[in-house]
């Protein structure tokens, strides 16, 4: 069937069929299920994909519409008036274009095409294979809830509907993708975030055009804000955990969430967002404000403890030996460049075994990269015991680090640090110092949204809330204050 035709379903049930056959696999991919039935001397076709809907349920309402009791009138004369008083399913509807039947059963729903009629029911009885509701793996917190986004939407949507019960909770259904009709749904707290940032996330939405999702948020992020090569950072703010979904959008921000993915988009995303950890909401005030400002010195010494290690003993020999940075014989700047590359990449392989090797298998990895490894280098001298030191140190401050793109993103950065301050000594930290500012500073925001908000522009009240921890009444915003998102 030409995709240019006409879609309306039309009044014989025969053709009906033999048109969805031509545009659907059926008789071929086994996962569709048809059955032709009988309501009183009417003829009807049922179609549907199995496992994706509550077969239990189905199979009574199915009974019910065919049982002579419902069916004494012996024919049908009005489709809407016969689906009204004959079933109890809530979620049905009437629907006359093909492709949307077929998106719909596509999606779950179910479908009954009635002879005699230019409408189809659908009948919404979705039962998708889902996961249990448990902790995200990266965003653990010591105390506070345990539960995370699974990859189902609706239970998505429950999730924060549970924590927020305001009417104005809103979640706005969208479809992205040619072949994958992926659900998007953008969700806001109607009266608190920004109405203009509200359109801007739907104009966006709308203007993706692509076959498919196939990384679910992750495509989408890269969708929604176009960043060039040399901006590493993140955009976007992605959270797995409601409790953090629920608090931005009380704050005005929005949500955006992608049917068959655990991560939720956050809009507008900021730079300060990536340092921030619900961590520090679980504790006290005092001892919250101790763990930000140590993440917050995390990035730094992340940043430029190896680059500054490797200016000192490599271009500064007599300093070095003054603050006894090393013990045994100063190795010339190339050969401790060297080092510093060989550590730099040896513990990033290990923390990405480590990541991703099978639970029994972690511990043995550490041992045998930690140990084993560490000492047989420093023994064959490819290594010096200071300079696995100083990596060991910068590699446990990405770890305090919360989110791990961000940590990707500096150790990008340490490296480009690493290689000027080896091969150029002080002018080379200073040009990669530049070409990090410039990477920085010219990273893409959504929509414009200013990626250093509060510091630019400038937000003395936003700014100190991010910086300090605030105790709970002190944190409450004000709704006219929320209205007012970094947007």
């Amino acid at each position: 069937m030409s995709l240019d035709g006409e879609f309306g379903l039309v009044k014989s049930l025969d053709e009906n069929i033999e048109r969805i056959s031509e545009l659907f696999p059926v008789g071929k991919s086994f996962d569709i299920v048809t059955r032709e039935m009988n309501f009183g001397s009417t003829r009807a076709y049922w179609i549907g994909i199995n496992g994706m809907f509550d077969s239990e349920v189905m199979q009574l309402m199915l009974s019910d519409l065919q049982n002579p009791i419902f069916t004494r009138d012996d024919v049908i004369h009005n489709l809407e008036d016969y689906v009204t008083s004959k079933t109890s399913v809530a979620q049905m509807s009437l629907e006359g274009d093909i492709r949307k039947i077929l998106k719909n059963v596509v999606s779950g729903p179910a479908a009954i095409l009635v002879d005699g009629f230019e409408k189809a029911i659908i009948i919404d009885l979705r039962k998708y294979p889902a996961r249990s509701i448990e902790e995200p793996e990266n965003e653990k917190v010591l105390r506070g809830a345990k539960d995370g986004f699974v990859e189902t939407l609706l239970f998505n949507a429950n999730l924060i509907r549970r924590r927020i019960r305001n009417f104005n909770l809103t979640f706005e259904m969208n479809t992205i993708g040619n072949d994958s009709k992926s659900d998007v749904a953008i969700a806001y707290v109607g009266g608190i975030a920004n109405e203009k940032l509200i359109d801007d996330v739907r104009a966006a939405i709308r203007k993706v055009d692509v076959d498919s999702l196939t990384l679910g948020s992750k495509s989408l992020e890269e969708l929604l804000v176009k960043k060039r090569w040399f901006n590493p950072l993140p955009s976007i703010q992605i959270t797995e955990r409601p409790d953090v979904a629920c608090s931005y959008l009380e704050e005005g921000y929005v949500l955006v969430i992608v049917d068959n993915s655990p991560s939720v988009i956050i809009l507008p995303g900021n730079i300060f967002q990536f340092s921030q950890s619900p961590e520090d909401y679980y504790r006290n005030p005092l001892t919250g404000n101790m763990f930000r400002l140590l993440r917050n010195l995390s990035v730094i010494i992340s940043l430029y403890l190896l680059p500054v290690f490797l200016l000192i003993v490599g271009h500064m020999p007599d300093l070095a030996e003054k603050l006894s940075l090393i013990s045994e014989g100063l190795p010339g700047a190339i050969r401790l460049l060297c080092f510093v590359i060989f550590a730099e990449f040896g513990l990033d392989m290990l923390e990405y075994a480590s990541a991703h090797s099978p639970g029994n298998l972690i511990t043995p990895v550490s041992v045998v990269g930690g140990i084993v490894l560490g000492e047989m280098a420093v023994n064959m001298q490819w290594f010096s015991e200071e300079v696995l030191f100083y990596s060991a140190i910068t590699l446990l401050t990405t770890f305090v680090i919360s989110s791990h793109e961000f940590s990707d993103a500096l150790r990008l950065y340490r490296i480009v640090l690493i290689l000027l301050t080896g091969l150029f000594g002080i002018p080379g930290i200073i040009i990669a110092s530049i070409l990090v500012l410039v990477s920085v500073l010219t990273t893409p925001s959504f929509a414009g949204s200013g990626y250093f908000w509060p510091l630019y522009p400038f937000n003395g009240p936003a700014l100190k809330a991010l910086i300090f921890r605030k105790t709970t009444i002190s944190a409450q915003p004000d709704v006219r204050k929320r209205k007012k998102t970094p947007y």
